[in-house]
């Protein structure tokens, strides 16, 4: 790393490390992730592709697990804040938000198609204490958005009464069963690749299936 204006990072153990590696730690292990579409990583890979030691994971995080976790976190605290600052937009009406917020889930699981099974992976290896916490934190908002922009849409009359905690299931069933599915793209389709295209028009038709189930006309 010589030529990189370092600081200090590894107390006794006197690891050199440019501001901002923690941040690059988690940002590489994201793209590892993405691009592998795996949850999980080596920490030689992360040291190669980041161009920091690895020691520096247990500094930062404690341990993998730590990483992994911290990453969770990192992404999944964007999608709760996004989620809330839509709610609150009292000048959009019902559908709008709606349609809004359908589009948004699609891109971000197109850049973090893997949220959904390293969730699933962070709470089952977790003891009982911290999965709920995780679960409160990061999934309860979005259940509870759910709950306030299908409660305001059936009293406007724009959408048809259903229940919001099918509802998340579906969401989030159609968008991580998709952008999880590149061996099935590969094997029956011809197509390893999740294409920005490819996006764009599961977004539309995403958007139009769930529309159409909600709305009351």
């Amino acid at each position: 790393m010589a030529g990189r204006n370092t600081t200090q990072a590894g107390g006794a153990a006197g690891l050199a490390a440019p501001p901002g590696a923690r941040a690059l730690l988690l940002d590489t292990a994201s793209a590892i992730m993405r691009e592998g579409d795996v949850i999980d990583i080596s920490l030689s890979e992360l040291s190669l592709r980041s161009g920091l030691n690895s020691a520096l994971v247990k500094y930062y995080f404690g341990n993998k697990a730590g990483l992994l976790k911290a990453l969770l976190e990192r992404d999944w605290q964007v999608i709760v804040t996004s989620v809330d600052a839509l709610v609150a937009k009292d000048q959009w009406n019902p559908e709008d938000k709606l349609r809004r917020h359908l589009w948004k889930v699609v891109d971000t699981f197109y850049a973090v198609p893997y949220l959904n099974r390293l969730t699933m992976r962070v709470i089952r290896e977790s003891d009982d204490a911290e999965a709920r916490r995780i679960a409160e934190c990061y999934l309860s908002p979005i259940y509870r958005a759910y709950e306030q922009l299908i409660g305001e849409g059936v009293k406007a009359g724009v959408f048809r009464e259903i229940d919001p905690q099918l509802f998340y299931f579906t969401v989030t069933g159609a968008v991580d069963r998709f952008f999880s599915t590149r061996l099935v793209l590969k094997h029956c389709f011809d197509q390893d690749t999740l294409t920005e295209e490819l996006r764009d028009r599961y977004r539309e038709h995403t958007i139009d299936i769930i529309m159409a189930g909600i709305l009351a006309r």
